[in-house]
Parts: structure tokens; sequence; C-alpha cells
């Protein structure tokens, strides 16, 4: 899914590029249907309204990058993958990655099994993976994958089909683990960043689903970014107003039609032949 300018004004939550989520994906390895991969994608090196560049320092240190996994249905995280950079004065970074699971998956994953520390960060073309026991990792700058005439859009909708992220990047951070890891049922993933500030941990930015953020304001869209799934049932009359008024819908079947939560439904059974098309899926 994409998650792209999800901040006010079509910027950076909390100002921040680094803590800029912009996509969430989770399927199935190819040739290997035993193990699953999870992709979150942050940091956009450009702002949608600026030719200026965001900064080279891949990730915000000291701030979280976590991966929430459902197991039940309930909406609350069952399991948390934890991610922390960490800055050396050669400039280069590196990563540490925690585990949590049951109750303690629901809060902030600054403590937690290790499952990997001191990760290189890829900065070149060259990707650098990182092997601990059953996962392997990559962390670093990508091609930015989503596709989308964003000078079109702003251009009161006169599309010329350019595409302004061809040439832009993202940086990725990347889990590859055995579908143990996720336990039989289908799951509901979702993704977040905090920031670290005087008064704890801040919620800057999540999201599962494709461009959720763009469509609510003001106070709303704070609510939003700082919120759970499981209350994301507040916002339905938001978007049901948005169908309705440019969809065409009736109030009976926008309303309806946005029974779901911001989650990504994914199954990890080891039985899997094909990946899965979770990105867009109830979950369930």
């Amino acid at each position: 899914m994409s998650h792209h300018a999800s901040g006010p004004n079509f910027g950076f939550p909390r100002g921040d590029a680094r803590l800029d989520m912009t996509d969430l994906y989770a399927f199935t390895k190819p040739g290997d249907p035993a193990k699953s991969i999870i992709v979150l994608n942050v940091h956009p090196s450009f702002r949608l309204d600026s030719p200026e560049p965001t900064t080279k320092e891949p990730f915000a240190p000291g701030a979280l990058y976590e991966l929430k996994i459902d197991t039940n249905g309930d909406l609350i995280a069952d399991i948390c993958y934890s991610v922390q950079f960490a800055s050396g004065e050669d400039g280069r970074q590196t990563a540490t990655v925690r585990c949590l699971r049951g109750v303690r998956a629901a809060g902030v994953g600054e403590e937690g099994e290790l499952i990997v520390q001191q990760a290189a960060v890829s900065v070149g073309k060259d990707a650098l993976v990182t092997k601990a026991g059953d996962y392997n990792f990559f962390f670093g700058w990508r091609s930015d994958p989503f596709f989308f005439d964003a000078m079109g859009n702003f251009n009161q909708m006169q599309f010329t089909g350019d595409d302004f992220f061809t040439d832009k990047d993202v940086c990725s951070i990347v889990i590859e683990l055995p579908n143990s890891a996720l336990g039989a049922n289908r799951v509901g993933i979702w993704a977040r960043t905090l920031d670290k500030t005087r008064e704890g941990w801040v919620q800057a930015d999540r999201g599962g689903r494709p461009m959720q953020a763009v469509f609510l304001v003001g106070e709303q869209r704070e609510a939003y970014l700082s919120g759970e799934p499981a209350n994301d049932d507040r916002f339905i009359g938001v978007f049901a107003h948005e169908l309705e008024h440019t969809g065409g819908y009736t109030p009976k079947v926008a309303a309806f039609s946005l029974t779901i939560v911001d989650t990504v439904g994914f199954s990890a059974k080891a039985s899997a032949d094909r990946v899965p098309s979770g990105a867009c899926s109830d979950l369930s």
C-alpha cells in the first residue's frame, strides 16, 4: 500500500521526512512458501512541493520504526518488531531489532527480545543483508516503488502521465522471517514511527491501508496519525462523506463499505503456494 504525504499540508509528520511512512508490503517469499517478507518504507527523498531533496541520513537516530501484528482479530498488536537506528561518528548508521510478544507488543518496543544489533544500513546500490538465525534483514535507500503524476494532481487534476517518482528514493526496512513467527492464522499488520521527546514517545505516523490520512484534515488527521486501528471506526463518517460526494455512493452503502480498519490483512500459512495480494484486503 502507499501512504505518501500523510503529514499536514502534504508534508512530513512532525516535520521530519525520516519519520514519514510511505509504503507497507507483506507477502510470501517467492520460491519459499515457508517464509514471509514484510517491507516498511519511510523517508521519501523529495517533498511533493519542493525541488530540494530531504536529508541524506536514512533514518532518524533514536526513533522507533515498528511493525505491529494482530494474530487474533481484536485489532491489538500481539507481536511487535521494533527497529531503532544509531549513527556513528563517520555518519554510517546501524540498526537494532527487537521483538515483543503478548501484552507488551501493544506498547512501545523500546525493550524486548534482541533479534539483531549493529546491522549495517545500505546507502549505495549494493544491498547489505544481515542474517540473524531464521531472519534476514535489509535497511537502507532503495528506489521509490510509487508511481504518480504528482504535479498534475496539484495542477487542478490536469494529468500529463509524468511519473514524479521515477528518480526518487525511499528508505526500506525489510524483514524476512519464518511463517511460524507469525502463527498459523490470518493476521492484521500495520506500521508506525515514533519520535522521542522530553515528554516521552510520540507516535508520528502510522498506517496499513493506502492513503488514509489525506482524507482527514486538522485535528482529525492528528488524531488518526496518533491513533490505533482498534479505534478507527470513529473516522468512518469522514470517509463515508467523501464517498457520497465524490463517488456517488448512498449514505448507507458508503458507511457499509467503510466497516474496515487500517491494517493489512495477510495469511502466512506454510502451505501457501502463491503470493497473497493482502495490501487491500479486509482483516479477517
